[in-house]
């Protein structure tokens, strides 16, 4: 390779002897050895063209870990004919990254070799250490790569994304991490071939599922269930040694990631759509994962307002009560409160009808201002209010049968609206016979509209 990097464990093919990480050694040395990624990395296709050209322009990676994010930045870095450098956002602060600048023009100016400037975990990097990449990638004197877990929308700065191709790293197919993990086990010189081990068909899928996509997570299982079958163990790995393995596996969740924001999208869509059982599997990723329970609690609550409502009124005590549970309990016992909860909350009724009516009354409010009540509905509890007219003419409903009694209880010059609109579900389909009893004609928010 041309260039260097700072942190040569990272790319560096001398590194991988016995005592360098499995997944590490076996990060693909070429194209031709990558797994994965077939959609953005297939034949002819523009980023293949790219590499294989040595044409490279300013791209970020973004996936989930053990994608092949870091392995395709290798592989460039092992291919290329520009200068090479890589830093780690985790360590690295703007004096670091001023000094592979000048370096950057240097080279250019002495050489007429561009620079390529791997930054992994790009997220990490602060708005001004993003802005300190944003000239030398506009002017061509550094060709950026980035790699990070999260959405580059949310945590990279928007000059540097529109400076930039983005492609999007899929987890691994089950059939994608076999093939991994058969290449580990049959490869002598850099995985685990020189120890004539071999694996079951039902042991090599139970890791590959249990890595989720992630290559990295089903080579470090392989290389424990290899160490538990003990130095000397020749032949197959012994299933019991591959259940330890992967019960020591970690979960990959970060609190303030991106996953954290799909697993909680994918919690509330799974309650919405009456699926106990993925909600509860989401409760268990996010629980696994070091999810404060007292915000899945909070998201409970407000799922019981938006999303089910008055289809079935207790929907909301059942979330407030599991709030309160959760304050009192604590983890790890208050996953079992949570869990009923989310289950109650799934197999509610559904309604959005409340959170559909205060969306059309503020919209309208927003549009046309705020009015004033009418007179009868102002305030007459204080000296002079009588002489304003305020209250006047109000209608006391407790002393009309039933409490109800039709007057104008919207502002002056405004048509009665109707917001609230109960769905069939559960009670409200009671509530809708009453109100359509109670109205009559009164025009509704979307008359208007059309």
């Amino acid at each position: 390779m041309d260039g260097f990097t700072d942190d040569p464990t990272l790319f560096d093919a001398g590194q991988r002897d016995g005592r360098t990480p499995l997944a590490h050694r076996m990060r693909p040395a070429s194209l031709d050895e990558f797994v994965g990624q077939g959609e953005i990395l297939a034949p002819g296709g523009s980023l293949r063209s790219a590499i294989e050209s040595d044409n490279l322009s300013s791209m970020i990676f973004f996936g989930p870990p053990g994608s092949g994010k870091t392995s395709l930045a290798g592989t460039i870095a092992g291919s290329t004919r520009a200068n090479f450098r890589q830093v780690s956002a985790v360590n690295s602060g703007v004096a670091d990254l001023r000094k592979v600048f000048r370096e950057a023009e240097d080279e250019l100016k002495l050489h007429g070799r561009r620079t390529i400037l791997f930054v992994d975990e790009i997220h990490r990097f602060s708005k001004a250490q993003q802005d300190a990449l944003l000239p030398v990638v506009e002017s061509g004197t550094v060709i950026l790569i980035g790699a990070t877990t999260e959405n580059p929308y949310f945590e990279v700065i928007g000059p540097l994304i529109s400076r930039s191709e983005l492609y999007e790293f899929e987890p691994l197919g089950t059939a994608e991490l076999e093939t991994v993990l058969r290449r580990a086990l049959a490869d002598a010189e850099r995985g685990l071939g020189g120890r004539g081990l071999e694996l079951e068909p039902d042991s090599i899928e139970s890791i590959a599922r249990a890595s989720a996509g992630d290559a990295r997570a089903a080579l470090t299982i392989l290389e424990a269930a290899a160490s538990l079958a003990g130095e000397g163990h020749r032949g197959t790995i012994p299933a019991e040694a591959v259940r330890e393995a992967i019960n020591r596996k970690p979960v990959f969740y970060q609190k303030g990631g991106d996953l954290h924001y799909d697993a909680i999208s994918a919690f509330i869509k799974s309650m919405r759509g009456s699926d106990a059982d993925a909600a509860v599997y989401w409760l268990a990723v996010m629980l696994s994962g070091g999810e404060d329970p007292r915000f899945i609690a909070r998201r409970m609550i407000i799922f019981a307002s938006e999303d089910v409502g008055n289809a079935d009124p207790r929907a909301l005590e059942v979330a407030v009560a599991v709030s309160r549970a959760v304050e009192f309990v604590g983890l790890p016992e208050c996953r079992i409160n949570l869990a009923q909860g989310v289950t109650y909350l799934s197999l509610a009724p559904k309604s959005n009808a409340s959170y559909r009516a205060i969306e059309a009354a503020v919209k309208d409010v927003r549009e046309q201002g705020t009015r004033r009540p009418p007179r009868a509905l102002r305030d007459s509890h204080y000296r002079g209010a009588d002489e304003l007219g305020h209250g006047k003419g109000y209608k006391y409903p407790h002393d009309y049968p039933g409490a109800r009694v039709k007057q104008d209880y919207f502002p002056e010059g405004m048509a009665p609206r109707v917001y609230y609109r109960p769905s069939g579900a559960g009670l409200e389909g009671e509530l809708r016979r009453l109100l359509e009893e109670l109205r009559g004609d009164a025009p509704t928010a979307a008359d208007d509209e059309d």
